[in-house]
C-alpha cells in the first residue's frame, strides 16, 4: 500500500544558507507553531491508546517505548522522567533503541534496519500480554519498530505507535495507532525538529495521564517524587505547608522524618 511520507516531503523554505539568523529562527518558530494543532487533531487516537496504557498499569502491567535514532531517544527520557517525577518503580516504564544504550549518544549505523532485533529486544525484558508496546518511528517505516510490534500482535501484546505519516506501514500495525501530521520539515526530512517536538508532546500526555490515573499526583502536585535534590527537597516542603498548614520547621521535620511527602501529608491527616 502506497502512502505519502510527508516528513520527508521538500521543505518550502528554499535557499536557508542565505537566511540570516533572525529569519532561520523565525521560519523555525513559525512552523513550530502547527505542532500543537498537529497533536489536537489526534486526541481521539491519542485518548484510546492512553485508555488502554492506564489499564494496562493499573492491571500490574508495565510499557515499553521501542524507537530509533531521535524517535528512540525520545521514549528512553520519557520513561527515565517516570521514576523521579511521580516514584514510580524504574521497570514500570521502559525505553527501548535500536543499537542499545550506544545509541542513545552515538548513532548505530544501520541498527534501525533489523525486522528481527527490536523483537529480540523486548524478549529480554520478559515481555507477556501484561504489558503495552509503543513503537516510535516519525517516518512510519523503521523496521526495528515495525517488526517488534507485529511479533507483539503475533504474541496477543498490545500495541500502539507515534508516528507523523498517514498510512505508514507502522500505523497500520499498531493496534493503536497515534497519527500527528506536521508536514514537511523546515530543514528537508529533520524529523527532529517538528516531528520530534510532536512525539515529545504525546509522550507527556500519555505517560502523564497514565499516572495521574495510577494516583501518583494529589491536586496538582508531584507528591509522590524522589527527593534527590535540594531544589526538591524545598518543593517538598512548601507542598506540605500547603496542603497542611504548617509552618517551614514542621513541614521540614515531617519531610525528614517520612522520607516521602505523600507519607508525610497523610500521617498528618490521619491523625
Amino acid at each position: 500500500m502506497e502512502f505519502t511520507k510527508t516528513t520527508e516531503a521538500d521543505s518550502h523554505y528554499t535557499a536557508i544558507e542565505k537566511m540570516s539568523v533572525k529569519e532561520i529562527l523565525v521560519a523555525i518558530n513559525t512552523e513550530d507553531k502547527t505542532v500543537p494543532l498537529a497533536v489536537e487533531k489526534a486526541l481521539p487516537q491519542i485518548e484510546k491508546l492512553t485508555t488502554i496504557v492506564s489499564e494496562k498499569l493499573k492491571n500490574g502491567g508495565r510499557l515499553f517505548y521501542i524507537g530509533a535514532g531521535t524517535s528512540g531517544r525520545l521514549g528512553i527520557v520519557d520513561a527515565s522522567e517516570c521514576p523521579p517525577t511521580f516514584g514510580v518503580d524504574h521497570g514500570l516504564v521502559v525505553g527501548l533503541i535500536a543499537g542499545g544504550d550506544t545509541a542513545i549518544r552515538e548513532a548505530v549505523e544501520f541498527a534501525e534496519d533489523s525486522a528481527n532485533q527490536g523483537w529480540l529486544d523486548l524478549q529480554v525484558q520478559h515481555i507477556s500480554e501484561a504489558d503495552i508496546v509503543i513503537g516510535i518511528a516519525a517516518s512510519g517505516t523503521t523496521p526495528y519498530v515495525i517488526g517488534a510490534l507485529k511479533a507483539c500482535n503475533s504474541n496477543g501484546i498490545a500495541t500502539g505507535c507515534i508516528t507523523c505519516n498517514e498510512g505508514s506501514p507502522l500505523a497500520r500495525t499498531a493496534t493503536f495507532p497515534v497519527v500527528v501530521v506536521v508536514g514537511p520539515e523546515f530543514v528537508t526530512g529533520s524529523s527532529r525538529m517538528k516531528a520530534g517536538t510532536a512525539q515529545k508532546l504525546v509522550l507527556n500526555m500519555i505517560s502523564t495521564t497514565a499516572m495521574i490515573q495510577l494516583d501518583r499526583i494529589k491536586g496538582n502536585k508531584m507528591v509522590d517524587m524522589q527527593l534527590s535534590n535540594n531544589k526538591l527537597v524545598d518543593r517538598g516542603i512548601r507542598m506540605i505547608m500547603g496542603e497542611i498548614n504548617v509552618d517551614k520547621a514542621t513541614a521540614t521535620n515531617l519531610l525528614q522524618t517520612h522520607k516521602s511527602v505523600r507519607a508525610a501529608i497523610n500521617t498528618v491527616k490521619n491523625d
